[in-house]
């Protein structure tokens, strides 16, 4: 019987424990700190307030997934991450009070130096648990004896691969190698303990538990396999080097074939109901705003520039699908039959335009554009489910057939109203290949808190106008 690793947020489950314990403790010590030799807990409000805290830790816990490659963080990382987590829940706390209106009921100078405690407590609570874990490890009183099974080629490298994983719940007892008579010689310090002759000897003499199978081919891999599981021996088929591939995969079923699934960032069925939640919110608001925006600049647009008072263009959205684009209309009618004789004004390298003082922008449209008040309509889009509220920027048809190959990483994901690149002083980059640098890095490193984190950005470069066109 093998003991399967969890997948899903209860996986470091433990960490979640030792967090909540920190920051009760953190909160406890604040309050002792500030009222006394007493508990939080034997005060109504205070006892209130733990709670509130315990439930919201929860919640990051679930929403934002803090525990990601946490035993593979070095100490400087955990730092960070730790001062993100507490920072979290301590908003969490003051957003409460503020909901409830009750600031005036508990202690500023509590509800701070418990934010100070929480991420001393939280860091070193952490480093404490992660050095037991590896203590563990390493004592290996516990361990799941492996036998690895190979050819010479890849015998030293899987070995060396093994060597420097910090956390592991097994160790290396002997080779198999089936290509050379290697019996008796070292590999990496670890024995060559039987050839393909005698391998099954060694099996039912020695204490195996596990069977590491690395390096053959498909049809002797999955013939030993079957062998070794009538064994009742845990074997380990080694599909491809996580090297060759992208950091996301997952192991998939496709009818009778199971296959390792790779991809540029791979997101929970979760965490893509939530980002299409915030989506579907944050598009009602947006088209009220477009409602009140049409009133306003609506007749200024008709006035300045006869014609329609909205934009629509198609684009393409992701992985190659072509929708309608839609905007307050800010140029000429004959903006892009005007474009072709403007295109030696390009200020942009490569596959986008931008320029200088465009004389195609009427007066309004040079406002509007400038506060971003022309993405407007896009909401409708984001609604639709054709954009999102956060993304990369849609390309046109014409951009679109000028990709080459490594641009098209860049539509991985559905395009957004904002993004990366928007946040980043749009009006200052001026190389298309940055842009796409700014999309895939999005894409690969994309979570829910980056999302929050550009929405925020965006806000503020919208009211000051700043990096607009």
């Amino acid at each position: 019987m093998y003991k399967k690793e969890k997948k899903n947020w209860l996986k470091h489950l433990d960490f979640t424990i030792l967090d909540i314990i920190s920051l009760q403790l953190a909160f406890i010590v604040a309050y002792v700190f500030r009222l006394g030799w007493s508990l939080p807990y034997s005060s109504e409000p205070y006892e209130r307030l733990a709670v509130v805290l315990f439930l919201i830790d929860i919640c990051v816990v679930f929403f934002f997934e803090p525990y990601n490659g946490i035993l593979r963080r070095g100490n400087f990382q955990e730092i960070h991450a730790c001062i993100t987590f507490s920072t979290t829940i301590f908003v969490g706390l003051l957003m409460y009070e503020v909901a409830t209106k009750q600031t005036e009921i508990y202690s500023r100078k509590i509800i701070f130096l418990y934010w100070a405690l929480s991420m001393v407590f939280v860091y070193f609570g952490r480093l404490g648990l992660k050095y037991l874990i590896r203590w563990r490890m390493t004592v290996g009183k516990n361990l799941s004896v492996m036998v690895l099974v190979t050819t010479s080629q890849y015998a030293k490298a899987a070995l060396e691969e093994f060597a420097h994983l910090p956390y592991r719940d097994f160790y290396v007892s002997g080779v198999v190698v089936v290509d050379e008579p290697m019996k008796g010689k070292l590999i990496c310090g670890v024995p060559v303990v039987a050839n393909a002759d005698d391998f099954y000897d060694y099996l039912l003499t020695n204490v195996v538990d596990e069977v590491f199978i690395n390096g053959n081919t498909i049809e002797s891999s999955q013939a030993l396999a079957n062998e070794l599981l009538e064994l009742g021996i845990t074997v380990h088929f080694n599909l491809v080097h996580m090297n060759a591939l992208a950091p996301n995969k997952v192991i998939e079923r496709y009818g009778n074939f199971m296959v390792l699934t790779s991809s540029m960032k791979i997101a929970s069925p979760r965490q893509l109901f939530i980002k299409r939640l915030m989506d579907i919110f944050g598009s009602i608001i947006g088209l009220i705003a477009c409602g009140i925006a049409y009133v306003i600049f609506a007749p200024i647009i008709k006035t300045q520039s006869p014609g329609p008072v909205f934009f629509s263009q198609t684009r393409v959205g992701k992985n190659g699908r072509k929708f309608k684009l839609y905007k307050f209309r800010s140029m000429n009618v004959n903006a892009e039959a005007e474009k072709e004789a403007l295109m030696e004004q390009n200020k942009m390298q490569g596959l986008m335009f931008k320029m200088e003082d465009d004389p195609r922008i009427f007066p309004v449209g040079k406002f509007i554009r400038k506060y971003s008040i022309d993405e407007l309509p896009q909401f409708f889009n984001v609604l639709r489910g054709d954009m999102s509220l956060v993304g990369t920027r849609p390309p046109t048809l014409e951009e679109f057939e000028h990709y080459q190959i490594h641009h098209k990483a860049r539509l991985g994901i559905k395009p957004g109203i904002t993004g990366m690149w928007q946040v980043s002083g749009r009006s200052d980059i001026t190389d298309f290949e940055e842009v796409v640098a700014l999309d895939t890095h999005y894409i690969s490193q994309w979570s829910l808190a980056l999302d929050l984190k550009i929405l925020v950005k965006t806000f503020q470069v919208v009211l000051t106008g700043e990096g607009s066109e």
